[in-house]
């Protein structure tokens, strides 16, 4: 180390530089790197003039440009002793600390800093305590470097070469590589014995970390001896056993070196090991043989520890969603936060997804997209029909040609530990006198205890925690509460006819196209066919029959390229070519009335295949006061009719209807298409519109369209499907919509062109459903 330098004049201007991890004490020599450009520029100017320079610890090391409130009060007063420029432009210099100095002001901070200082006088008066302190603290230090501490020779020589007793502490807290604020805390220890205080306390905790490394160490060599001692005993063994021709046989050989391989927990590595040895012990020509292997092979080849490492982007996921599939914009949404949490959770331990929706609305390909977005293997199993619980945990072995249940084949199928694993159809799982699938499907999909699901072939625990169930299912009816229970419903709604457009022209045309060796160039078909189809050869929430119709259009082209050996035209299917392809139309567009008519009122209503319009019938005929009802109707349906007839009765003199109308007259409720069910309380208020306009002979207008509960008090109440009830409407050429007040909140759902094309009348009472309905005069 260098000698002490003169004492600098109070409040004399230095040079400053802000490191960010490193603190320098007086006496302490090391080299040092300054790469910032403030920091390079405050290093040449110091190299020009006297070599002497601050170096104070900035507060936050990620800070590049610090500011003077970034740094600390107090620092060092360093001398370059030596310096050169690498070739980066970085300046690497050694610097020796020289004294504590208290930084008073800032002069400049651009280009670089300069400050006024003051030196810190030393406070080392050795009092009988502080000699104790030091004497702890040596005693400290010697055994830390007993047990194995790094110290440089040159340092250690400086420490025990009896400096004084200030340098010798600073020396030592160098020594004990302390996080930055620690050291920041010495340095700004002028108090000798609050200094050895503080590092005693460093030190006392750097002493227990170094004695309980050093026990473990102990430990490790100690069980690497023993085991060395096995490894070479077992080779003994193997080399006596060799001479006396009792050596494994090769299959033995390999079932415990693919057991050896496979990761297994230790319980399960216990038992399979105590199964080989049986298998080794057993005679070539023993019955048992084949048995036990196939159970070991089946332990060897499960996943026990392999996972798909791939990481979470929810970027990429929601884009391979959209790339998949149109539409469903909110159970995308449910993806994509669920996968958010995987992604910062790590692991997530959450109710189990279940898909319920009609067939053909995209379910199990959203399982697909969902294990491609995660970069994991994708596993589906069929639940319909199961009826034997020993399809999900296998049968016992004792059984003649036993094996596991489908749950953990299909994981050994997968080839990970946590592959997407999805239970198709749910709703479908039986049961009969063989057990209950459902009951066995409990422990599986449950977070809290799948983590040690019991096969009865394995029967090892076998970890399910880290695998994605998901479930799907068309109606939740019939799935068990208990089972409902641990999963979440993603309803998956029918799609709208402007998403089957969107869904026929950018996946389902291209991909038929493909498939049935058309090209593009020659072959299209118009939006107006595509439309077409859609309205009137299919009627369905999915896209099935869709893709059904236009393969056959496809593969009727195809027939006639084939038969002429040659494309000889282009094929541009429009409209008035369907008819060719499809034959005749299967189903017909239901438009709105042509002209308003006493006693008819249209409602909208909700199927599995979208929305629809119906109209309500009425008509009177003398008779008795008898309310006769007709269309297929449903029970919840009909007590519709019947709260619609009692609040027509209740406000007859206020609505004009004359008493007499029910005792002398039957009325007549029918809703066409009667071979198709209905059902539901939607249609109240179109009951009422319908019954009231009949009794005081209003005309109803025909391009009004309405749909909500009603109650004996002439309320009308929220009802559901609003989105699907209001595009039927738009379709069919209604242009006013009178919906519940509390069904305001849907129209978010309804896309902007259909909204613009509408007017919305929402409502609280009949009273005001019949002012918007009905003409003032018949």
């Amino acid at each position: 180390m260098s000698p002490l330098f003169s004492t600098p004049k109070k409040g004399k201007e230095y040079p400053l530089i802000a490191s960010r991890e490193t603190v320098v004490f007086p006496n302490v020599g090391l080299p040092m790197a300054f790469k910032r450009p403030g920091s390079k520029k405050a290093a040449e100017v110091t190299l020009t003039k006297d070599r002497m320079v601050v170096i104070v610890l900035q507060k936050d090391k990620t800070i590049d440009k610090p500011k003077s409130g970034d740094l600390y009060s107090v620092g060092c007063l360093v001398r370059v002793l030596e310096s050169h420029r690498l070739p980066d432009g970085t300046i690497a210099c050694i610097v020796q600390g020289r004294s504590r100095v208290k930084i008073l002001g800032f002069t400049q901070e651009t280009p670089f800093f300069k400050v006024k200082t003051e030196e810190v006088p030393e406070i080392a008066k050795m009092t009988v305590e502080a000699e104790a302190l030091m004497h702890n603290l040596e005693d400290r230090f010697k055994r830390c470097i007993a047990l194995g501490m790094p110290v440089p020779l040159e340092t250690l020589s400086i420490i025990f070469g009896r400096p004084t007793p200030s340098q010798r502490a600073d020396m030592i807290a160098f020594s004990l590589n302390l996080k930055p604020a620690e050291k920041q805390r010495v340095l700004e220890a002028f108090n000798l014995k609050d200094r050895l205080k503080l590092i005693n306390s460093y030190i006392g905790r750097k002493l227990e970390v170094l004695q309980v490394a050093k026990k473990i160490q102990r430990r490790t060599t100690k069980e690497l001896g023993k085991m060395q001692r096995e490894v070479i005993l077992r080779e003994q063994m193997k080399a006596i056993q060799k001479e006396l021709g009792m050596e494994e046989r090769s299959e033995i050989q390999e079932l415990r070196k693919k057991l050896e391989a496979a990761g297994m927990p230790k319980e399960a590595k216990k038992v399979a090991i105590k199964e080989l040895d049986r298998l080794k012990a057993m005679p070539s020509f023993s019955p048992e043989i084949s048995y036990i292997r196939t159970y070991l092979d089946w332990l060897a080849e499960l996943p026990w520890a392999k996972k798909s490492e791939a990481k979470v982007d929810i970027k990429k996921a929601k884009k391979i969603l959209d790339e998949d599939h149109y539409g469903l914009k909110d159970v995308k949404e449910r993806m994509l936060e669920y996968l958010a949490v995987c992604k910062m959770a790590g692991k997530i331990k959450g109710p189990i997804l279940c898909f319920i929706g009609p067939p053909g609305t995209g379910k199990t390909s959203v399982g697909k997209s969902i294990a491609r977005a995660l970069g994991r293997k994708f596993v589906r199993m069929s639940l319909g029909g199961i009826r034997d619980e020993a399809e999900i945990r296998g049968h016992r072995r004792t059984y003649v040609g036993a094996l596991p249940g489908r749950i953990v084949q299909g994981v050994k199928t997968a080839g990970t530990k946590n592959p997407v694993f999805m239970l198709d159809e749910i709703d479908k799982v039986g049961k009969d006198f063989r057990g209950d699938p459902s009951s066995a499907l409990l422990e599986a999909l449950d977070p809290e205890q799948n983590f040690a699901f019991s096969d009865h072939y394995i029967e090892i625990p076998f970890d399910l925690s880290d695998v994605m169930f998901i479930t799907t299912g068309n109606i939740t009816d019939t799935i068990p509460p208990a089972l409902l229970d641990r999963m979440e419903i993603i309803k998956f709604p029918g799609y709208t006819e402007e998403e089957k457009f969107h869904i026929a022209k950018e996946f389902l045309i291209l991909k038929l196209i493909k498939s049935h060796a058309l090209n593009k160039k020659y072959f299209t078909i118009t939006d107006g066919a595509i439309r077409s189809v859609i309205r009137e050869y299919t009627r369905e929430a999915g896209v099935r029959d869709l893709e059904r119709e236009l393969a056959k259009v496809c593969r009727k082209v195809i027939r006639e390229i084939a038969e002429k050996n040659k494309v000889k035209k282009t094929y541009k299917i429009g409209i008035s070519d369907l008819h060719k392809y499809l034959g005749p139309r299967k189903f017909r567009l239901i438009l709105a009335e042509k002209k308003d008519e006493v006693g008819v009122a249209t409602a909208l209503a909700w199927t599995t295949a979208g929305g629809e319009i119906l109209f309500v019938e009425s008509a009177r005929m003398p008779g008795k006061g008898k309310l006769i009802l007709t269309g297929h109707l449903g029970k919840v349906m009909k007590e519709s009719v019947q709260a619609a007839f009692t609040y027509a009765k209740s406000k007859a003199k206020k609505l004009g209807i004359k008493e007499t109308f029910y005792k002398d007259f039957d009325l007549h409720i029918h809703v066409p298409a009667g071979a198709i069910p209905k059902d539901g309380p939607s249609a109240g208020i179109a009951m009422a519109t319908a019954i009231v306009s009949n009794s005081t002979g209003k005309l109803v207008k025909r391009g009004v369209g309405m749909t909500g509960e009603i109650t004996l008090r002439g309320r009308v109440l929220e009802i559901g499907g609003i989105k699907e009830k209001v595009l039927a409407a738009h379709r069919a050429g209604i242009k006013t919509v009178i919906l519940p007040f509390d069904n305001k909140k849907n129209l978010e759902e309804i896309p902007k062109n259909v909204r613009g094309d509408l007017k919305f009348i929402f409502v609280k009472h009949m009273d005001e459903v019949l002012k918007q309905a009905l003409h003032k005069k018949s």
